[in-house]
């Protein structure tokens, strides 16, 4: 048991480290990568901003500080929550790279984990001077406590293996169909709403934050987001990791029984 715990820290933390040492070198490109990312949640917050100041200062109850502290730190949130898409997997069975992955001693997810993880920490530092930037041109507010902070650095893993647990789940379609595109898109819309990526989730009406409570999208970005700014209770941000555990170990259900499934009918499309 001591020598397989020690193998699975040892292919994490390699995973980790490769992907560190590779994206360091790319480190200007990681910029301009995260730069472009940045006007999204740009437009967003100046759509709000004005729609706050038409309603008198807020808007959902959020003034225009607390919005330019929730999308600044959605940039963080976003950044942490690129994984391997199902468009990788569909790669890997068309170019039938995916044979090779057959061969390595642990599943595949376990790789794609360790490496997305380790490239986090080269996000985590690009972020920083953007993240200063920001606050410097929108003037943040938000109530932080010791509590949030903890919650927050625990809520962003989470989100992490929630959101690559369910793209690899909905990677498996590509065992059945060369073109995950359509899927993925449902999937895509599904959480642009419901997640609190395109608006905080308090400015969603009632019937639908309630919808959201029970699916796995508001826990990868709102969640995350408001356990640092939002001024959650300390019951909110328990209940919140709480519910992500339980997506985790559902995504985790799902995945393992999806692959093994799958890959009883892989064949490779290319050569």
């Amino acid at each position: 048991m001591i020598a397989s715990a020690r193998s699975w820290v040892d292919i994490y933390l390699t995973e980790m480290r490769i992907a560190i040492q590779q994206q360091l070198q790319y480190r200007v490109a990681n910029y301009f990568y995260m730069i472009g990312m940045i006007a999204e949640p740009v437009i967003y917050l100046v759509v709000w901003t004005t729609v706050a100041e038409q309603q008198g200062g807020a808007v959902g109850g959020l003034d225009s500080g607390e919005l330019a502290a929730y999308y600044i730190v959605w940039t963080l949130v976003r950044n942490m929550n690129i994984v391997f898409t199902p468009f990788g997997w569909e790669n890997r069975i068309r170019e039938g790279t995916f044979s090779g992955e057959l061969l390595r001693p642990m599943h595949p997810i376990h790789y794609d984990l360790g490496y997305f993880a380790g490239w986090k920490v080269v996000v985590i530092l690009l972020w920083l001077p953007l993240a200063a930037v920001l606050s410097l041109l929108f003037h943040p507010t938000a109530t932080i406590t010791p509590l949030g902070v903890v919650t927050f650095a625990i809520a962003i893993w989470g989100a992490y293996l929630i959101r690559s647990l369910n793209q690899s789940s909905l990677g498996m379609v590509t065992f059945w169909t060369t073109r995950v595109g359509p899927v993925f898109d449902i999937y895509f819309t599904a959480e642009l709403l419901l997640s609190g990526r395109l608006v905080p989730m308090s400015l969603m009406p009632d019937w639908v934050q309630q919808i959201a409570w029970l699916l796995p999208f508001q826990w990868t970005f709102g969640f995350p987001i408001e356990a640092l700014v939002g001024g959650l209770s300390p019951e909110q941000l328990l209940g919140g990791l709480a519910m992500q555990a339980l997506w985790i170990a559902i995504g985790a259900v799902v995945l393992r029984r999806m692959f093994s499934i799958a890959v009883r009918r892989y064949s490779a499309v290319g050569g």
